[in-house]
């Protein structure tokens, strides 16, 4: 084992698994069943969801679980070369196990986009900045506004959507494939990329790419002093954010809206009345590192990518 990995696996003695897999799947109810159970046994945390499109999820937990939870997602039907973007965290960054059946893995509410019959061309991590770099290249976003905020790729659009599923009125409103014949798409780790450059295609786009692995595959293999990436990068769990070679970022959870907010920071500042009193006398209570809006539907933290 090289001796840097070693060191990273003693001090961080937690591996964290993103994973996704577009495959039909069938039996959900008995298949949720037994990860459920076999993941508790193996304390391994975090969140799977089942849909008859296939799994999405990221979990964590000790070297030997997320083995042998790999094993087991591997032995489901077309995911035996299923791909995982693996870092290391001091803590689980999961504080419950959700193995959840949904109608789809990713939601973008158009089930006649199947990733299984077209998507994009995949651009390896060490290609993604020469592409990106060309003229004739639009590079969209495809993550929510919260997690744009905090960090994105050099000239990137951002269409400003506060959920996936907006992303293909956003295409209709602002794309034309007589126009814009090169479009680059990335997400996170991939799967909202699979169905927004499978929603191009179906389009009649041509020419549409994504980051294959998306930003945690670029930020676990670019170097920095190459990377074209600015800020950190949201992640769905208690890290809030990572930063190149995946180590945790500079973001923690804002303790009135549950959204990013700079470490020693909250973007709330109308709620300051009682909230100051909260903070510890380090906590620095300012809202310049955001402009978000308020009350989120849902908490963010402990979600798959979606």
């Amino acid at each position: 084992m090289d001796n840097a990995l070693k060191t990273i696996i003693d001090s961080k003695p937690i591996v964290v698994a993103a994973l996704y897999k577009f495959t039909p799947l069938d039996n959900l109810e008995e298949r949720r069943t037994h990860l459920k159970a076999l993941l508790r046994e193996h304390d391994v945390y975090g969140t799977l969801l089942l849909a008859r499109e296939g799994i999405n999820g990221t979990i964590s937990g000790p070297r030997s679980g997320i083995d042998i939870a790999l094993d087991a997602i591997r032995a489901l039907p077309g995911c035996a070369d299923i791909e995982h973007t693996e870092s290391w965290a001091e803590t689980t960054p999961f504080q419950r196990l959700k193995v959840r059946l949904k109608t789809e893995i990713v939601r973008l509410g158009m089930p006649e986009i199947n990733p299984n019959n077209q998507v994009g061309t995949y651009v390896e991590p060490e290609d993604w900045n020469d592409l990106i770099q060309s003229p004739d290249v639009i590079t969209i976003d495809t993550r929510n506004d919260y997690e744009i905020a905090i960090g994105s790729f050099e000239g990137a659009v951002d269409p400003k959507t506060s959920a996936f599923r907006e992303i293909a009125d956003w295409v209709t409103e602002n794309l034309d494939p007589a126009e814009n014949k090169k479009i680059a798409m990335f997400c996170t780790g991939g799967i909202r990329c699979e169905k927004s450059t499978a929603l191009l295609r179906q389009k009649g786009f041509s020419e549409v790419y994504h980051l294959r692995g998306g930003i945690l595959k670029y930020l676990e293999v670019m170097p920095e002093e190459k990377s074209l990436w600015h800020g950190d990068c949201f992640v769905f769990d208690d890290r809030v954010s990572v930063r190149h070679g995946l180590e945790v970022g500079d973001y923690a959870w804002c303790p009135v809206c549950d959204r990013p907010a700079k470490k020693g920071t909250v973007c709330c500042t109308d709620q300051l009345s009682g909230l100051q009193r909260q903070l510890p006398p380090s906590h620095k209570y300012t809202n310049s590192t955001n402009d978000l809006p308020e009350q989120p539907s849902e908490p963010r933290r402990e979600k798959p990518e979606d």
